[in-house]
């Protein structure tokens, strides 16, 4: 018995301390920094990796042309994010789905971004859904509308990290 419970014990400690290695690692991160302390609702967008950069834009609304002159992504904001974050509350549309083209067209893919997933800090390991002529397009500097949608509407394959 008193192996079994050393051995569960020294388990326990290599899980903790794994964990402890990984949180700490990735708590530099300065889109760890940028998230809000409280889920506000709204989906961010930077130019440069790791929410740093010039800040694009963010709502809690959706954008049908990131390069149009009204909405809350404008003019040159289109195809420039390499970082995003989704801080939507949870339930219902709480997911973001980020269009190669405008009016949410989904001819060259999207991706989608769930709640828990927080952000993404680097856009550029992350492909679009397939194209309907099968091309797979990377996504960074390369969205050109969002909206917000609920999981069940992203077909497999299509959430980012």
């Amino acid at each position: 018995m008193r192996k079994a419970v050393a051995a569960f014990a020294t388990l326990g400690l290599a899980v903790l301390g794994l964990t402890a290695t990984a949180t700490s690692a990735h708590a530099d991160a300065v889109c760890d920094s940028k998230f809000p302390s409280d889920r506000d609702g709204m989906v961010r967008a930077w130019q440069l990796a790791d929410c740093s950069g010039t800040y694009l834009g963010g709502t809690e609304s959706y954008d049908s042309d990131w390069g149009n002159s009204s909405g809350p992504f404008q003019g040159t904001d289109e195809n420039r994010a390499t970082s995003v974050m989704n801080s939507g509350k949870y339930g219902g549309e709480d997911v973001v789905a980020f269009y190669r083209l405008t009016g949410f067209q989904h001819k060259e893919g999207y991706g989608c971004l769930k709640p828990g997933e927080l952000y993404v800090d680097n856009l550029s390991r992350n492909k679009f859904t397939t194209a309907t002529d099968g091309t797979r397009y990377n996504m960074d500097n390369r969205i050109s509308s969002h909206q917000w949608v609920k999981a069940s509407d992203c077909r497999s394959g299509s959430f980012i990290s």
